[in-house]
């Protein structure tokens, strides 16, 4: 008999709702059949199989809420294997109100499982690895916790064993839960002669709050700002239009800036960095990840080698990434990487604000709204202009100031002269 658990299905999953039953018990299933849909902190995804078998019970109700990762939520039998006695149906309904006792829910060495078999690490955090991956990494003598997988759902695979290096490092341990500044019953005391609601967190909430604080916290963040005259890039975003309105496609402002920021990232490679930890990993491709607002959170989906792309093929990715953003269908891979991100606030009529960075990003841009206003021109006259104010956010143990203040420059440069964005 295999236990199914509770798979991991993206970097930053603990624990997740169990959707949707796709499989009932008696049910014949093979490696890649479609068994539930669960809701993660991100997103709701379909979960698969990985052996062939029969269903022989489900142990998590439909709508349970906070199963956590590698609790069995089923179990299935293999071929050849004897039919095992039911459980209780108790013990089913308990588990959607309860979370199990606290056993290792480690699955026994004996048995397979159809989720990613986790290897305990020294630090007590754990690896999701295939069985392959385990034995290779055992014999060439490498810390599976130095790697980085690749496979469905950060698993690690054989080729990321075999491209480590042995005797590599093991990764550091994950942060302890940061300290809330008050329980809720002290904060709830504050206000009981008010009426109020109680919103729970959900996943994502949850989620933004930790590595926000996180990112507060050990982030030492300094501030620059600059303001950039729009108005020819306005013109060559109307004429782009114009060329592009028979195709019923249009660019935007962010797509400009996007590119921007992928031009200026390729011209200042030590911007293209991220935080490791004890040393900084420097990104050959420009990849840019762009906030997008949705219910109850944002996404931060990627644009991937954005400063090789057109600004419509910009403008065509962006709008699919965040379509899917708020329908929560964005793949895990589609919302991490990048070495920086873009924060545009200005369609809502902000004028300038300070985003926080997303670890392990060295730096953030945000971005306000464009407004008429006068300026001074060289020749010591005033003329009206149209001015957006950017801040980027740095990660002062990745950019430094003057190397800041350099790439913000390249991108206000790019801004100004948008023929150049598109050479």
């Amino acid at each position: 008999m295999t236990d199914i658990l509770m798979p991991a299905l993206s970097p930053t999953m603990e624990e997740g709702t169990l959707a949707k039953w796709l499989v009932k018990p008696g049910d014949e299933v093979e490696s890649g059949d479609l068994l539930a849909e669960i809701e993660t902190d991100k997103a709701t995804m379909e979960f698969e199989a990985v052996d062939d078998g029969v269903i022989e019970e489900l142990l998590v109700a439909e709508g349970a809420e906070g199963v956590k990762v590698n609790t069995p939520i089923a179990r299935m039998k293999g071929d050849g294997e004897a039919e095992a006695p039911k459980a209780d149906p108790a013990k089913a309904d308990a588990s959607k109100a309860a979370e199990p006792a606290k056993a290792d829910p480690t699955p026994e060495p004996n048995k397979a499982s159809s989720a990613p078999r986790p290897a305990p690490v020294a630090n007590g955090t754990r690896v999701f690895a295939t069985p392959l991956a385990r034995r290779i990494a055992a014999d060439k003598g490498i810390d599976l916790a130095s790697i980085t997988g690749s496979g469905p759902r950060g698993r690690i695979v054989k080729a990321d064993v075999e491209n480590a290096k042995p005797g590599a490092a093991p990764k550091a341990a994950a942060p302890a839960t940061l300290p809330q500044s008050a329980d809720a019953e002290t904060v709830k005391a504050m206000y009981a002669d008010r009426t109020y609601e109680e919103v729970p967190l959900d996943g994502m909430r949850k989620t933004i709050a930790s590595r926000l604080t996180e990112a507060k916290q050990t982030i030492p963040h300094f501030y620059l700002r600059r303001s950039v005259q729009i108005d020819n890039l306005l013109k060559t975003r109307k004429e782009i239009n114009a060329g592009l309105e028979a195709a019923g496609k249009k660019v935007s402002v962010n797509d400009f800036i996007i590119k921007a920021v992928a031009k200026a990232l390729k011209d200042n490679p030590m911007c293209n960095c991220v935080w490791a930890g004890d040393r900084m990993i420097k990104l050959e491709p420009a990849d840019v990840a762009v906030a997008v607002a949705v219910d109850g959170g944002l996404f931060t989906p990627v644009l991937r080698d954005a400063d090789m792309k057109t600004l419509s093929t910009l403008s065509d990715e962006m709008k699919d990434l965040a379509g899917r953003a708020r329908d929560k269908k964005l793949k895990p891979h589609e919302y991490v990487g990048g070495a920086t991100a873009i924060s545009n606030l200005g369609m809502f009529g902000i004028e300038n604000f300070d985003a926080v960075i997303n670890p392990p990003h060295g730096s953030i841009l945000a971005v306000g709204a464009g407004v008429r206003q006068p300026v001074v021109k060289e020749d010591g006259t005033v003329a009206s202009a149209t001015m957006m104010s950017m801040t980027l956010s740095c990660d002062h143990r990745v950019i430094d100031g003057a190397l800041g203040a350099v790439f913000l420059g390249s991108i206000a440069g790019y801004l100004e002269n948008p023929l150049a964005i598109l050479a």
